[in-house]
């Protein structure tokens, strides 16, 4: 079993595919999945199910991301991407690989199993849609899921060890676009224009101001990490664009942050004469992990249980929309010192991480 769920990410590995266009991916996972006797389906695009009938009234379910990123991969692996420009740069082969090897346990030990058991191989979680996609087709509903488990590579944890935590592990995620619009002229008649740039600047110092000053043991991020304006240097600026991001964890942190931006731009609106429109997208709710599931997990696995993470990650997540349909739990499985995710060089010990991340997933698929 180790080494066909290397052979499955080596395999993957070479053939990196982008959001919910997957076809060589989605043919190599049914080309496992098929023999094994399990029920496939294409919920949506982009997507393969696979669900094994135990005869039982509940079902597990397990979830892993297809797609991979739009990066020249540098690695240096003699497995390396065969398709310029993309990547599994986010170990999403890795978690592929590690629900394969588990539907291929799952199929050997059906009548063993205390749960029927699902698995989600779902598209577009780096490109936002997949996971809320595949959950508004109902299948969690109709298979009768329980429970709901996944799991991502995480640099800079120990190689092969598991974390988690209840409650909170990361963060909602919503993208910020600020477009301000003012009245370009002139810097010699600058008094008859608009000035988009200082209205810019100043609502990046505000919002800033804003964010820093909820209490500091409530966890959250506001950043723009650009911001474009004018076009020349000697006409006042007539338009600015402000792209950021928000993070945060409670909902009623997000209501605050997000009031809060539209509130200082209806202010700057008022004072400047500029129009002022702040966009925040939907993004992904907070990874919140089920608090009695997650110690069920502890307890039932006693000393193989995950190791506690003491602190939340302001990374997202899609996993987060399963976790509002049931009780789910997601965990970490260390990569040892790796490069970062989403980096050209991101690469890790596959024979000694999937091994264990297998046998820690055997023992969720198998708890009663």
């Amino acid at each position: 079993m180790p080494a066909s769920i290397v052979n499955h990410r080596r395999c993957l590995h070479r053939i990196p595919e982008l959001d919910d266009c997957l076809p060589e991916t989605t043919a190599y996972v049914r080309a496992v999945l098929e023999p094994l006797g399990g029920e496939i389906s294409t919920p949506v695009p982009g997507s393969v199910c696979a669900f094994f009938d135990a005869g039982r009234t509940e079902t597990a379910a397990f979830r892993a991301d297809l797609d991979a990123l739009p990066v020249t991969e540098s690695s240096g692996l003699p497995y390396a991407s065969v398709h310029p420009g993309r990547m599994h740069a986010c170990g999403h082969d890795g978690h592929t690989a590690l629900a394969l090897g588990l539907a291929e346990y799952a199929a050997a030990h059906l009548g063993e199993l205390p749960r029927n058991a699902l698995f989600l191989f779902q598209p577009a979680e780096e490109t936002a849609g997949g996971a809320e996609r595949l959950c508004g087709t109902g299948i969690l509903e109709r298979r009768c899921v329980t429970r709901v488990f996944g799991l991502h590579l995480w640099p800079g944890l120990p190689a092969g060890r598991v974390f988690s935590r209840p409650g909170p592990l990361m963060a909602r995620s919503n993208e910020v676009t600020v477009t301000v619009t003012g009245k370009s002229v002139h810097l010699s008649r600058a008094a008859e224009g608009r000035d988009a740039l200082t209205a810019g600047a100043e609502y990046l110092r505000r919002a800033y101001a804003m964010a820093d000053a909820l209490p500091p043991d409530e966890p959250r991020m506001l950043r723009f990490g650009k911001m474009v304006s004018g076009t020349v240097r000697n006409a006042v600026s007539g338009e600015t664009r402000l792209e950021g991001s928000l993070r945060t964890y409670r909902e009623e942190t997000y209501r605050h942050c997000r009031r809060g931006l539209e509130d200082i731009g209806a202010a700057l609106a008022a004072e400047t004469g500029c129009g002022v429109d702040v966009f925040l997208s939907g993004g992904n709710p907070a990874v919140w992990n089920h608090a009695e599931l997650y110690e069920s997990v502890c307890r039932l696995l006693g000393e193989e249980a995950p190791e506690l993470l003491k602190a939340p990650v302001l990374a997202a997540e899609d996993f987060s929309f399963y976790q509002r349909r049931a009780p789910g739990v997601f965990f970490f499985l260390g990569v040892g010192d790796a490069p970062e995710l989403h980096a050209p060089d991101f690469r890790f010990d596959d024979e000694t991480v999937l091994p264990a991340g297998l046998a820690f997933l055997k023992k969720l698929l198998m708890m009663p």
